[in-house]
């Protein structure tokens, strides 16, 4: 597991290194603007930018007419990782794992534009015998978006380290899968399957608690974390950031008012995200969800986020510790109430 991290990082230090040195054309302002994200409710405000034209409208308020967006959806933050530094997409809507372990390889060459959601992450399992974080066995598989880097992963070590004490953070690692979401889900709805374990987050979790006989919650992540964390921002390039300060500067105010919709008419939104998503859940199953405790967490500010980098720099991942959160985020950002 420790070889194949190293050649992931090894990989991902590379392509950073290409995206950095890429050729100024590649870093002229762009009017046709590659966007991706995760499947989950997670992710609403990037539904209703979609549906709405959110970003092309705020681009055009600033002056600059003509954008057009394209949405992608990857099953997991570390395919995403991929194809932005490929240059196959130019902003990314993902996890706080996936921002800093760019920000650090790339020396800066990666950075956050604004925080869109911090619901939490839920470790579900259907396993009787795994009522806390103690009772994994060594077969015990535990589905997680992309091993050892994504949210999910990383907040399992910072509870195995409170659970088994600080050298052994990367104790669960080994049980780790890559599973997607939705395929984490259909998992866990198979009694014959191997894995018996979601590091979930909703709509799945409410899903798997609903329809998977024996699910139950071993831990949530505001448990870990001491309160909310952002799992879902936007980030790009520090290269397209800068030929592209207006577009930026659209990414953010059509996030706040996605967020403010969904704040306002939460009905609308979850249609929208129905709509865009094809999700079977009701709307009224939805706004209930809605209503859980954390659910409403929608703030263009990072949360919990030094918190979980310094996790990453004490275990090594990060070879640079960042002094504030000001650090990994563009200055679009700055102005924000964030940690």
């Amino acid at each position: 597991m420790i070889k194949q991290l190293q050649c992931g990082l090894a990989a991902i230090a590379l392509m950073a290194a290409t995206a950095l040195t890429a050729s100024p054309a590649e870093a002229q302002q762009k009017s046709e603007i590659a966007l991706s994200r995760q499947p989950g409710i997670f992710y609403m405000p990037s539904h209703i930018m979609e549906k709405q034209k959110l970003i092309e409208k705020h681009a055009a308020q600033l002056g600059v007419s003509g954008v057009t967006t394209k949405w992608v959806t990857f099953s997991g933050g570390g395919a995403q990782t991929d194809a932005l530094l490929a240059g196959g997409v130019d902003i990314l809507n993902t996890g706080t794992g996936n921002l800093l372990l760019l920000w650090d390889r790339t020396r800066g060459g990666v950075k956050g534009i604004v925080a869109t959601s911090a619901q939490p992450m839920t470790l579900i399992s259907r396993d009787a015998n795994i009522k806390s974080i103690r009772d994994f066995g060594p077969g015990d598989k535990i589905a997680v978006p992309t091993v050892k880097v994504s949210t999910q992963a990383i907040v399992l070590q910072i509870a195995a380290a409170e659970a088994f004490g600080a050298d052994q953070w990367s104790k669960l690692d080994s049980n780790t899968v890559q599973l997607g979401h939705p395929d984490a889900y259909a998992a866990l709805s198979n009694s014959k399957h191997e894995v018996h374990t979601h590091f979930s987050i909703p709509p799945f979790t409410f899903l798997e608690l609903k329809n998977v006989p024996g699910a139950h919650v071993v831990l949530s992540s505001p448990d870990v974390m001491g309160g909310p964390l952002s799992q879902a921002q936007f980030f790009t390039t520090t290269k397209f950031a800068d030929a592209n300060p207006k577009i930026i500067q659209a990414v953010r105010d059509a996030t706040k008012e996605a967020q403010d919709l969904i704040r306002s008419d939460t009905r609308q939104a979850v249609e929208i995200y129905k709509e865009i998503t094809g999700d079977k859940t009701s709307v009224e199953e939805l706004l209930d969800l809605l209503k859980e405790p954390g659910m409403m967490e929608w703030n263009l500010g990072p949360q919990g986020t030094m918190k979980f980098a310094a996790h990453l720099f004490k275990t090594g991942t990060l070879k640079t510790q960042p002094k504030a959160w000001t650090d990994y985020y563009l200055p679009v950002a700055h102005d924000l109430k964030g940690n």
